[in-house]
């Protein structure tokens, strides 16, 4: 493996009560690691290392590690702040995922519940029509709705929209971008921190 490759792989930030805050790069976590500010914490037994004790694990071939003149590192895939105890409030990002949970998976036009996969994202105003991706126009439709509405808006199709769509009042802790999220995370994590941003 390439150092410069390990060293941008993202590592779990969690502050100094464990609730997860934000990820970083590897190389940033050996920097905090390095400076006493983190720990770095074995996933699995939960076990925290500072950084000399974490270079005497030695890793193995297949595991993601950083290679010095002497030493192998292992890749810390989650860290621990040692004096930060804050959690930083976000914004909700637009995306799939949470416009399903924003729409309780409904049909906003008829209030069916098909399942996720009868289920598509209209948008208010078409965007054929110049309407965004956003918040506040658009809005989850079965296939039927959304056949029926077509490139029209609801007052031209005269479908009411169920609730007026508009961005959720509930925070996330952190963004996890797409492809970012490592299994051994999920220990750590809840679907309440994920806020994975919506990639057309």
């Amino acid at each position: 493996m390439q150092t410069t490759t390990a060293l941008e792989y993202p590592a779990l930030v969690l502050n100094r009560s464990w609730v997860p805050i934000r990820t970083t790069s590897v190389r940033d976590a050996f920097c905090l690691m390095i400076r006493g500010a983190a720990r770095a914490v074995e996933p699995e037994t939960y076990r925290t290392y500072d950084f000399d004790s974490w270079t005497e694990i030695l890793a193995k071939e297949h595991e993601p590690h950083v290679r010095t003149v002497r030493l192998r590192i292992r890749v810390p895939e989650v860290i621990l702040l040692t004096m930060y105890n804050k959690v930083p409030e976000r914004e909700v990002v637009f995306s799939r995922r949470n416009l399903f949970k924003r729409d309780k998976n409904r049909c906003q036009f008829c209030g069916k519940r098909p399942g996720t996969s009868e289920l598509t994202i209209d948008h208010i105003v078409p965007r054929s029509r110049g309407g965004k991706s956003t918040w506040t126009n658009c809005v989850l439709a079965c296939v039927e709705c959304n056949a029926r509405k077509g490139g029209r808006t609801p007052h031209e199709a005269r479908m009411v929209v169920r609730s007026q769509p508009g961005k959720p009042a509930w925070k996330p802790h952190f963004t996890i971008r797409v492809g970012e999220f490592r299994q051994s995370w999920k220990d750590f994590l809840s679907e309440a921190y994920w806020n994975v941003e919506l990639q057309e």
